[in-house]
């Protein structure tokens, strides 16, 4: 019998990032534009965006690896 995985993919909006992340929304846009932060997803309607949760937990486990090398 196969077994069948099934992802269950969370998308989050604005606001959840800024407070998973303790980022300003100003700062989380202007890191995509510079490459370092997850890029946001179209959710139609052309102003609703969010970001895959996945996405935004492995950026923060990055951070986390990266503040602990000097430690």
């Amino acid at each position: 019998m196969i077994k069948e995985t099934q992802t269950h993919l969370i998308v989050l909006r604005r606001k959840q990032v800024e407070s998973r992340t303790g980022l300003s929304h100003s700062t989380i846009y202007a890191r995509i534009a510079a490459g370092l932060f997850p890029s946001s997803i179209d959710l139609g309607g052309g102003r609703a965006v969010g970001w895959l949760e996945s996405e935004i937990d492995q950026w923060v486990q990055s951070r986390i690896n990266e503040s602990r090398k000097d430690a």
